[in-house]
């Protein structure tokens, strides 16, 4: 009787070793699949899909000096076309990211969130100063004061978002991109530590 108590403890340590081993990133709650490979866009390994205009992606972009040291990645950056708000978000985005051949560092991202997020209480002449600030500051061109070219070469650029976006089937930001095949559900993660976590996992998946 004791050996077969014996048994029957080791085999229900083995079970519950067993089933706190699955202990990673779960499809459908930290991460979902992509409808389409969107590799052919050549978009960096880790893409944070994001707007200016998006309260969650500010806090989001806070956090990306950490997420990217976790990560060992320079995360690249596709802003959505959802609505108007985001399409003009996305013009000051890629007017900063054309002239820059780059995507704009971190202390750029942080005023233009600031300026874009303004608040109701600004006035658009305030909005406009703060945003021009932005990028004269840094020897750039506003994009309120683009020649008809520069105005074709964004519009090319917001183009190319709105494809990603439309065929990744890409609804809610922020998110990322992994490998052009994953999308990352940040809402399942409870900290940048464990969206980190997921990411890497991902980064290791064929």
């Amino acid at each position: 009787m004791k050996k077969l108590a014996t048994f029957a403890f080791i085999a229900l340590s083995a079970l519950l070793v067993g089933c706190s081993d699955n202990s990673g990133p779960v499809e459908g709650k930290q991460y979902e699949q992509l409808p389409v490979n969107l590799a052919t866009f050549r978009l960096p390994p880790v893409t944070e899909v994001f707007s200016l205009n998006c309260g969650h992606c500010r806090k989001m972009e806070d956090e990306m000096p950490t997420i990217e040291k976790l990560t060992g990645q320079s995360i690249g950056k596709v802003h959505v076309t959802f609505n108007e708000s985001a399409q003009i978000g996305a013009m000051i985005y890629y007017a900063a990211e054309m002239q820059l051949g780059r995507k704009p560092d971190h202390q750029m991202m942080t005023e233009m969130f600031a300026a874009t997020q303004m608040g109701d209480g600004a006035t658009l002449s305030e909005k406009k100063t703060a945003l021009d600030q932005v990028f004269h500051s840094r020897n750039l061109v506003s994009p309120y004061d683009f020649d008809d070219q520069q105005q074709k070469q964004l519009f090319a650029a917001m183009q190319l978002a709105d494809d990603i976006t439309t065929k990744g089937q890409i609804n809610s930001v922020p998110t990322f991109i992994v490998n052009g095949k994953y999308q990352v559900i940040t809402s399942g993660h409870q900290d940048v530590a464990s969206i980190a976590d997921t990411i890497n996992f991902l980064l290791q998946q064929p």
